[in-house]
């Protein structure tokens, strides 16, 4: 029950803060509108603050996230190719591995085709990237400890400090970009930052329900790990016991609905944007990929590991909307 109020909730700020469209996605990786970076750095800031309040008073213990390694170049390899491939996939689809749910749940054309292919993806990478090893394991947990996974003791200050640092970052972006930027005509709908903070109220939520942290793309791992269990060459095997990830991404469909359907008002007018289904497909598998290799999504690190101050989410989210702000100008 927990899981899918914490679920549902989450959905339905993301539909609030109007962060799941496709144009408002796109046009912000092509660097022409801002409404989400608003939404998604008061978010991020909103959690941190929460996190750190609940680390602090001792209601939960949740350490910063680790790196993601292939052992190729560097012990951060995962996190670059992963937000490489993840970027792509947003700039292609009009989607995150999140917001997708809510494209479904208000009809969104291109959100179908982008969840095939957010599926095939997660079949695809348990299935065939990891069963077979063609690819060296991502691993957060290494054979050595690592040590200096947060971005203040990869500065060498306290963690108060950084966490200052950071919100003063994240509101001088934020308002910056609301000064700089025209505000949005598309009727309904709330403000970005309100949004933000609707998204962080949601992952205070899942604190005080679940102990734990948002997160979707490891759903799409487990799909693929049910897929695989029920079918193997034609054989029956043993099912997976996880399944509280695909409950949560459920409730988001859900939760996404319900407040189009009983709170219009906070749903702003959706803004046309064609996406070719190819491309919504090709995109969302990319995205899922990518999510798995880095060790988490645009809400996984974005919201969840960022308000940690873990700097592999740092990495992870910046080579991720750098990549894919490269590919949406070469398209546009």
């Amino acid at each position: 029950m927990e899981t899918a109020l914490t679920g549902a909730a989450f959905g339905a700020a993301l539909t609030a803060a109007g962060v799941y469209q496709p144009a408002v996605i796109v046009s912000q990786l092509r660097l022409e509108n801002w409404h989400m970076i608003q939404a998604f750095l008061t978010a991020a800031a909103g959690s941190a603050i929460v996190v750190t309040a609940a680390n602090v008073l001792g209601y939960v213990r949740l350490p910063p996230r680790s790196f993601s390694s292939l052992n190729l170049f560097a012990r951060f390899d995962g996190n670059v190719i992963g937000g490489i491939l993840l970027g792509t996939g947003m700039t292609l689809s009009g989607a995150c591995p999140g917001t997708v749910l809510a494209q479904v749940a208000l009809g969104i054309e291109s959100g179908y085709y982008a969840l095939a292919g957010a599926v095939v993806g997660g079949i695809v990478w348990t299935g065939l990237v990891l069963q077979p090893n063609l690819l060296p394991t991502p691993s957060s947990s290494l054979s050595k400890p690592q040590t200096r996974l947060s971005m203040y003791e990869q500065l060498g200050v306290s963690r108060g400090t950084m966490l200052v640092a950071f919100e003063a970052i994240c509101a001088s972006v934020v308002a910056a970009t609301i000064y700089l930027t025209p505000p949005s005509t598309a009727k309904g709908g709330v403000h970005p930052v309100i949004g933000g903070l609707l998204i962080a109220g949601a992952q205070l939520l899942s604190i005080l329900m679940r102990k734990s942290l948002m997160g979707t793309s490891t759903s799409y791992e487990e799909f693929g790990d049910w897929f695989w269990g029920l079918f193997s060459r034609g054989k029956m095997i043993g099912l997976p016991q996880r399944y509280n990830n695909m409950v949560f991404c459920s409730s988001m469909v859900g939760g996404a609905w319900l407040l189009s359907r009983f709170a219009p008002s906070l749903v702003a007018e959706i803004a046309p944007l064609r996406i070719e289904p190819l491309a919504a497909g090709v995109g969302g598998c990319l995205m899922i990929i990518g999510s798995r290799l880095a060790g988490g999504c645009t809400s996984g690190h974005g919201i969840s590991g960022i308000s940690l101050l873990s700097t592999s989410s740092v990495l992870t989210i910046g080579v991720a909307f750098a990549w894919g702000a490269v590919v949406g100008l070469l398209m546009g």
